[in-house]
């Protein structure tokens, strides 16, 4: 159902760093980077799953975390959870709620959540 979301960025050379690397522990990795000077990069698995895009923000405005706004990647497994969490702190990601089960246990979530170096929220998580 979703194509892709997109997160701002005021240092896209940082950002892409940090990025590469986190993606690197779910599989994902640069699809399609845009010719101009924001430089808008979309990640995924392939062009027809859905994919995050990383870029300066196209007003020209500067970049800032949106209260609210978050994006969940799934993983494969509760260890990946763990390992891209791990992945984003050691990438200098703050913390939001480190790995575990939340929810009603019937449902079987399991997530972590930080901020990357933008302060952009995200979540990482595995159902069942």
């Amino acid at each position: 159902m979703i194509g892709y979301a997109t997160l701002g960025t005021n240092d896209i050379d940082s950002a892409l760093t940090f990025y590469d690397a986190l993606f690197a522990t779910v599989g994902g990795k640069r699809l399609m980077q845009m010719p101009d000077e924001r430089k808008l990069t979309f990640y995924g698995a392939g062009a027809r799953t859905p994919m995050l895009a990383i870029g300066k923000p196209y007003d020209g405005q500067a970049a800032t975390a949106g209260n609210g706004t978050m994006v969940a990647l799934s993983a494969d497994t509760r260890e990946q959870v763990d390992q891209v969490y791990a992945k984003a702190i050691e990438l200098g990601g703050a913390d939001e709620g480190g790995p575990g089960s939340r929810g009603p246990e019937q449902m079987g979530f399991y997530g972590a959540y930080f901020r990357d170096p933008d302060g952009n929220k995200l979540c990482v998580f595995k159902m069942g």
